[in-house]
């Protein structure tokens, strides 16, 4: 599939406003990189190889320099990401009320470590430093849903829903 975002088709003008006026070529095309990365990984879930080469030779903008951009953003990725998105949380709170246990059993029902995605897609497996919402320790996200006091019980609803 290719590339949705097409040059020729963009109102670059448009897009700025009057701060267009003050910006060069160059520098309008960048600013277009962020939104461009945002509609390919929303439709791929990750950030193919090909689509970003695709975008730099739309763009006429080094493929170095997409990458450079892509990879400063912690909210990109480059590897396919399963269809649930699973975070534990591992700040102080959750840690104290049992979060390495949670995030050790999700690890082994679905084969996976920290940071890896299922086999089946089913789930990529995520932690994240705190959730904000300590009073429910243990929490876990289930794309971006929070399931806070996270027991044996919970563990079990969002294993069988990620299973589903």
């Amino acid at each position: 599939m290719e590339v949705k975002l097409k040059t020729e088709e963009l109102d670059i003008e448009g897009h700025y406003g009057e701060i267009g006026e003050v910006l060069s070529g160059e520098q309008k095309k960048r600013g277009l990189l962020i939104h461009a990365f945002q509609q390919i990984q929303k439709e791929y879930n990750y950030l193919p190889e090909d689509k970003l080469e695709g975008l730099s030779e739309k763009l006429n903008i080094p493929l170095a320099d997409v990458y450079s951009t892509a990879s400063f953003y912690k909210h990109f990725y480059f590897k396919p990401r399963g269809k649930n998105i699973v975070c534990v949380c591992m700040g102080t709170a959750c840690h104290v009320r049992g979060a390495s246990k949670v995030l050790h059993e999700l690890e082994e029902e679905f084969g996976v470590k920290e940071g890896e995605t299922s086999p089946d897609m089913s789930m990529t497996l995520e932690t994240v430093g705190c959730v904000g919402c300590c009073g429910l320790a243990p929490v876990v996200t289930v794309n971006e849903e929070v399931v806070g006091e996270v027991s044996q019980g919970k563990i079990n609803e969002i294993i069988n829903t990620i299973k589903k």
